[in-house]
């Protein structure tokens, strides 16, 4: 697909940034819309559906999160933070609620346009290829982000559908905490191996007929861990 194939819906308040947004990505092969309000941004997100959504957390009405979290309740387009934020706190929240990405402001429009690619990139892939995974009695639907046990529908969170996913590219096949955190958490994750055990371990509580025996999230001892189905 070309760069004039993929929309991507700005949400931003400032309307000099929101405007030089416009323009780079204009330039660059993207059709644009924009938003500056949380409100009009789940507007412009359910009616446009949108390719990509380029997300401030600073907005008027309602933070930035608020926006991530109702988007993700209806669809898995690729959300990538634009935010001025910069404590670890702030980055964790936006991605636990379901954003793929995080950069900081002031940016390079370089970066910005690289992390768009990637994050378009591994949509059209997830699309294309992700499977629906039978876990034994359990189904997981990774591009509608739902699961479903034997008592009917379950929870899993953003960052777990992630990390399942991440795995599912991969199926059978080691996948390394490092690549594992780097892509379910982001570039700026790649060391935080001791919160990648704990998400394993709610997952297999969730999926596993014997989550102290794991059949499908299995670990490969100091490497990584492994789908097996």
């Amino acid at each position: 697909m070309t760069s004039a194939m993929f929309m991507i819906l700005i949400v931003e308040d400032d309307e000099m940034l929101s405007g030089v947004l416009a323009t780079l990505l204009q330039a660059s092969g993207y059709r644009c819309e924009c938003a500056a309000t949380a409100e009009r941004a789940i507007i412009e997100a359910r009616s446009h559906r949108p390719d990509l959504v380029l997300v401030d957390l600073g907005l008027p009405d309602r933070d930035g999160t608020n926006v991530i979290r109702a988007i993700r309740a209806f669809s898995p387009v690729p959300i990538v933070v634009l935010s001025a934020r910069t404590l670890e706190a702030e980055k964790i929240l936006a991605l636990d609620a379901g954003a793929d990405d995080y950069v900081t402001k002031p940016f390079s429009s370089p970066e910005l346009l690289a992390r768009i690619r990637a994050a378009l990139r591994r949509n059209v892939r997830s699309e294309e290829a992700l499977p629906v995974l039978q876990l034994g009695a359990v189904s997981i639907d990774l591009a509608r982000r739902t699961a479903t046990g034997p008592d009917g529908p379950m929870h899993l969170t953003p960052l777990e559908f992630r990390v399942l996913e991440c795995l599912a590219r991969n199926v059978g096949m080691i996948v390394t905490q490092k690549d594992l955190v780097r892509q379910a958490w982001g570039p700026e994750r790649t060391g935080d191996s001791r919160g990648l055990r704990s998400y394993i371990k709610t997952l297999r509580q969730k999926l596993e007929p014997d989550p102290g025996r794991p059949r499908y999230l299995v670990t490969e001892a100091g490497v990584g861990y492994r789908l097996c189905i």
